[in-house]
């Protein structure tokens, strides 16, 4: 199972992002998938969530800004990320959890720098 995320890069406040997480080695339709964010000095936090049922649930900061979504066709997960602020700037990280012999395992990407600066 290997998950990468891309779609990072410098962009001015206001603009706007668009992350993908490609998946090999699972489905990612039948998965429930977040992407979490790590900016300097600060603890990861989780930013998006989408269920495989298609429930999505963002924490407050970007409510009405990021849109989480999936690709089935391409075995994708997106995060549409408009309205960026300075305060977004941080390290993307895709991520799912699979379940294997009743025991959770983490999978992440390799993260994905986003830097909201004028």
């Amino acid at each position: 199972v290997q998950l990468q995320a891309f779609g990072g890069g410098l962009v001015q406040p206001g603009g706007s992002l668009r992350l993908s997480c490609a998946a090999s080695g699972i489905v990612l339709s039948s998965m429930d998938m977040d992407w979490y964010r790590q900016a300097p000095g600060k603890q990861r936090e989780l930013v998006a969530a989408v269920t495989s049922a298609g429930t999505t649930n963002y924490v407050d900061s970007v409510k009405g800004r990021f849109t989480i979504s999936r690709d089935n066709d391409e075995n994708t997960v997106t995060l549409q990320m408009d309205s960026l602020k300075p305060e977004d700037t941080a390290v993307y990280y895709c991520h799912t959890v699979l379940w294997r012999r009743g025991r959770p395992y983490d999978y992440w990407g390799q993260g994905t720098l986003v830097t909201v600066s004028s």
